[in-house]
C-alpha cells in the first residue's frame, strides 16, 4: 500500500509540473534531449530524403528496355510520399540500369546506417522520435532488400555471396 501512496504523490507532482511551462507544449521537464538537436537531425534526414526522391524519379524516367519495366516500377514504388528520411546520400545517376540500381542500393545502405545512428542517439531520451526513426529504418531496410533483389536479377549474380 505504501508504494501506491508514493505513486499517487508522484502523479500529483507530475500534474503540478505539467501546469508549468505550458508554452513548451509537448516538451516536458523530463525530456532528456535538446529540441534544437532533434530538429537539426530530422532536417538532415528530410534533406537526404529529397535527394533520394529526385534520384528515384530520375531513374524511373531513365530506365529503358524490356528488362527495365520491373525496375522502373520499383523506382516509382520506392519514391516515398512523405519526406523525412536521410540526408547523407548523394545524387548519383548511373550510366546504365545496373549502375542506377547500385547507386540506389548504396543510398539505401547509407540511410540505414544513418538511421541506426539516429535511433541510438535518441534512445531513451526521446522515445517518440526513436520509434518514428525505427519505423523509417525498417522501410529503408525493405527498400535495400528490394534493390538487392533487382541487382541480383539484372546483374545475374547474388551480391551476398563472398
Amino acid at each position: 500500500m505504501h508504494a501506491r501512496g508514493e505513486f499517487l504523490s508522484d502523479i500529483k507532482e507530475i500534474r503540478r509540473r505539467a501546469r508549468e511551462h505550458l508554452s513548451d507544449g509537448a516538451v516536458t521537464q523530463n525530456y532528456g534531449g535538446k529540441v534544437e538537436d532533434a530538429v537539426a537531425l530530422l532536417n538532415h534526414a528530410v534533406a537526404t530524403e529529397i535527394v533520394c526522391i529526385l534520384r528515384y524519379k530520375y531513374h524511373a524516367v531513365c530506365a529503358t528496355g524490356l528488362a527495365s519495366e520491373a525496375v522502373k516500377g520499383e523506382f516509382a514504388h520506392l519514391n516515398p510520399d512523405g519526406v523525412g528520411s536521410r540526408a547523407a546520400s548523394e545524387y548519383a545517376e548511373g550510366e546504365n540500369l545496373v549502375d542506377m540500381i547500385k547507386e540506389d542500393l548504396v543510398a539505401e545502405r547509407v540511410a540505414i546506417e544513418t538511421y541506426r545512428g539516429m535511433v541510438r542517439h535518441f534512445g531513451d531520451r526521446d522515445p517518440t522520435t526513436r520509434v518514428l526513426l525505427e519505423r523509417i529504418l525498417a522501410q529503408e531496410e525493405e527498400h535495400a532488400n528490394d534493390m538487392h533483389d533487382l541487382l541480383v536479377t539484372h546483374e545475374g549474380r547474388p551480391m551476398l555471396e563472398k
